[in-house]
């Protein structure tokens, strides 16, 4: 038996799991979508990431056709089906069926729910003791004026194109900049630096994504008296950084050991 895909209520062997080809998730990235972890059948921050996901739909004006309760009644029942312990889970809530225009009021019917539970591993075990190289690409983040980065949207091609300049220099992860040039964030991660034994992250207004890691990070660091601060960083800062480290649901935390060929 393969891995179940919960679609609008109902359970889908993996290759059979389909919605229309007139969905507008799918013809025009609008939808929201939440990347969750669970570790020994324990949902991390499940909560949080259900808060997000209703507040992206909320701003882009798309009713989830379940409350908040049945939404994570779902992702437990889907893990629980598929007898995953350690587990990646992907909801996903599309505008539904529409037509070949961009109107979403002719969109037909509720919402589409989709909920995937699969494993993943976004980076080699190694680079997680021996650390990541990165660099920065020219691809700006997206202009919260235009598209606010803190709606997780469907439409991620911002991300992916900085990804691609990012892996055909042959690097698997890259500092994007917002459109002043201060650091954003890379383009799945949030970004820290350590100096002088105090963290430092880009604030929400620049163009961060409020990660759930992220804030799990500075909450931790807080009860551990450990200095914390959202401000605005430079490229210069980073390179002269003690520590850099990435955060991420699907990333975790991970080592940054050279930034644009500079040693950290």
């Amino acid at each position: 038996m393969g891995l179940k895909v919960y679609i609008n209520g109902k359970y889908y062997e993996k290759n059979n799991a389909k919605i229309s080809v007139f969905d507008h998730g799918l013809l025009y990235g609008d939808g929201v979508f939440e990347g969750i972890r669970s570790y020994d059948r324990c949902v991390f921050k499940l909560k949080e990431h259900i808060d997000r996901l209703f507040e992206s739909a909320q701003s882009i004006m798309l009713e989830i056709p379940l409350t908040r309760r049945q939404a994570i009644d779902a992702i437990i029942s889907t893990l629980k089906l598929n007898k995953l312990e350690d587990a990646y889970i992907r909801v996903v809530v599309t505008r539904g069926e529409g037509d070949l225009g961009l109107d979403p009021c002719k969109c037909k019917g509720n919402a589409s729910v989709i909920i995937i539970t699969d494993r993943i591993a976004l980076y080699p075990e190694k680079l997680y003791k021996e650390g990541l190289e990165i660099i920065t690409v020219p691809t700006v983040r997206n202009l919260p004026e235009a598209v606010n980065p803190q709606i997780k949207s469907l439409n991620y091609l911002n991300n992916i194109l900085a990804k691609i300049e990012a892996v055909n220099c042959g690097y698997q992860e890259a500092i994007m900049l917002d459109s002043m040039g201060y650091v954003a964030e890379c383009t799945g991660d949030n970004i820290f630096i350590v100096k002088r034994g105090e963290l430092y992250t880009p604030p929400q207004c620049m163009g961060t994504l409020r990660g759930i890691t992220r804030d799990t990070v500075l909450a931790i660091a807080a009860k551990k008296d450990i200095g914390k601060h959202e401000h605005v960083l430079t490229r210069h800062e980073v390179y002269i950084s003690d520590e850099v480290f990435l955060t991420g649901t699907a990333a975790e935390i991970i080592p940054v050991v050279k930034v644009d060929g500079r040693l950290i």
